[in-house]
């Protein structure tokens, strides 16, 4: 079973090798893609966000944290969330130094099939500052480094 697994992923890195020596977007390739939230001048202790995608097309891989120190830690997730076209992600930091704004707060690390960049969504669903109150604050995306 192992074996055929191997085999299967061997052969999809080797067409998009051979489709990138061509020119062509593979029909699979793996892509990150970065959230900032940008909190303007307050500081930012927590945050909450709804990711979404077509769950034909587009399978979360693995999240990594952020860029500050706040939230280099890897943020909460179910894993499983995104075979139904969506998934929240959240943290929270306890330090006193806090990012003001526009912040990377989380990469995800995606594998997406199919021809054309699929549909994603972002919907912040929460942020706050250190003493827990809602702070005004907006999301967007970028793509990130590729993985």
């Amino acid at each position: 079973m192992l074996r055929a697994i191997a085999v299967c992923l061997l052969a999809l890195v080797a067409a998009s090798v051979a489709a990138q020596d061509v020119g062509e977007r593979p029909t699979v390739w793996f892509e990150a893609v970065d959230v900032i939230v940008d909190s303007g001048r307050a500081p930012q202790a927590a945050y909450q966000f709804e990711f979404t995608a077509p769950a034909d097309r587009v399978k979360l891989v693995g999240v990594e944290g952020g860029e500050s120190a706040a939230f280099a830690a890897a943020p909460y997730y179910d894993p499983a969330a995104l075979m139904h076209d969506r998934v929240v992600v959240a943290a929270f930091s306890r330090g006193r130094d806090l990012p003001t704004g526009r912040t990377r707060v989380a990469r995800l690390h995606l594998m997406v099939t199919g021809a054309g960049e699929p549909d994603y969504g972002l919907k912040l669903q929460a942020a706050a500052g250190p003493d827990g109150h809602e702070i005004p604050a907006t999301a967007s995306l970028a793509h990130g480094e590729q993985p």
